[in-house]
């Protein structure tokens, strides 16, 4: 299979990875986001493992939205008593 950027793949071994998306090609490796969120880089070598896909079938990970933490409240300062 020839690896250009923007080729949506899948890899044979490795279905669990789901679909993935050439976002860069050089001649040492390719870089390949995958459904599953991760991010690999796959040498020439193995470019033969890769497989055309569905374009249709590639979904961008989501990217997880942190979880928005309650602020402490803080207490205003109280009026200090006069000293007799």
């Amino acid at each position: 299979m020839i690896v250009k950027r923007g080729s949506v793949v899948s890899h044979a071994i490795a279905k669990e990875w789901g679909i993935g998306k050439v976002v860069e090609v050089n001649e040492i490796r390719a870089t390949i986001c995958f459904n599953d969120g991760s991010i690999r880089k796959i040498t020439s070598s193995h470019f033969r493992s890769l497989k055309p896909a569905d374009p249709a079938s590639y979904q961008a990970p989501v990217k997880e939205v942190p979880a928005v933490k309650p602020r402490r409240r803080v207490a205003s300062p109280k009026a200090k008593k006069p000293s007799l």
